[in-house]
């Protein structure tokens, strides 16, 4: 099955009735993102182009280009593909197979997984689950089980005014305000504002903050932003000073991650070069 633009009620999923079905997405030349929903079913988002943005209320999630993320069952989310996207959805009781995360992640799509992919959203929603049909989505189901799962989150706060303070860094990552600054905004002392913070997301403001940039900068720089845009956008003085941030926390320069995610996208698609920004 495959749809131009992802556009499916928020319970359309949980009304077919087979174990997992997939549906294709074609080219989508503008964003496009679904407001906050749940559904019985778990869900995995592929952008084979394009950048995910998913986020739950707890945490943000990006995804580059040949990535996928896991949406386990009843979790509230909203979801945002960008960069001219297509790709794939699919939809899976939890009871359809053991082995699936039961939490949020992304999780390697291999080039087997991108063929079964294909194949299976040229099915009929209600395919013959006795025939070859449904046991070529049960290989899908058995090597979405055995693939590899990583973490690229950003951690949210639940304190509202917290909350609101981290929606507007997001909004608008290049504004510079120190914590004093950001205290008074949001009418918390700076003390209190630095140690209910860390106690939410485990990190502090200032790392936080980083781990944003990263982020930003990653989605950026699948959609071919040049590194000076990217500078720019993210409020550093010069591209220089954007450079050594992003190598100190993902352990290589911009150029570099892009020319070896690509290199490495058929094998490993959700690959990070050597380093993590967690540990920056």
């Amino acid at each position: 099955m495959f749809i131009s633009h992802y556009e499916v009620a928020a319970d359309y999923p949980d009304k077919v009735d087979r174990p997992v079905f997939v549906m294709g997405l074609g080219l989508i030349n503008e964003n496009w993102e679904i407001p906050f929903h749940r559904h019985f079913k778990s869900q995995l988002i592929f952008a084979n182009s394009g950048v995910i943005t998913l986020e739950t209320t707890d945490s943000i999630w990006n995804v580059p280009f040949q990535g996928a993320v896991w949406i386990p069952s009843n979790l509230t989310h909203r979801a945002k593909i960008s960069g001219n996207a297509k790709g794939f959805v699919v939809f899976v009781e939890p009871a359809a197979i053991d082995g699936l995360p039961q939490s949020c992640c992304t999780i390697s799509i291999s080039p087997l997984i991108r063929e079964l992919l294909q194949r299976a959203a040229e099915l009929p929603e209600l395919y013959d689950e006795s025939s070859h049909e449904g046991r070529l989505m049960m290989v899908l189901l058995d090597e979405l089980a055995a693939s590899p799962t990583a973490s690229m989150n950003l951690p949210m706060p639940k304190h509202p005014r917290l909350r609101k303070m981290a929606e507007a860094m997001l909004e608008d990552p290049s504004k510079k305000l120190t914590l004093d600054e950001w205290a008074k905004a949001i009418n918390m002392s700076e003390r209190n504002l630095s140690r209910v913070f860390a106690s939410e997301t485990g990190v502090s403001v200032n790392r936080w903050r980083r781990q944003m940039h990263v982020i930003k900068a990653m989605s950026m720089l699948a959609e071919d932003m040049p590194i000076q845009l990217i500078s720019d956008a993210l409020g550093y003085e010069n591209s220089s000073a954007f450079i050594t941030m992003f190598r100190k926390a993902v352990g290589v320069t911009p150029k570099r991650f892009i020319i070896e995610h690509n290199e490495l996208s058929r094998s490993n698609p959700l690959y990070v070069p050597t380093g993590s920004f967690y540990e920056y």
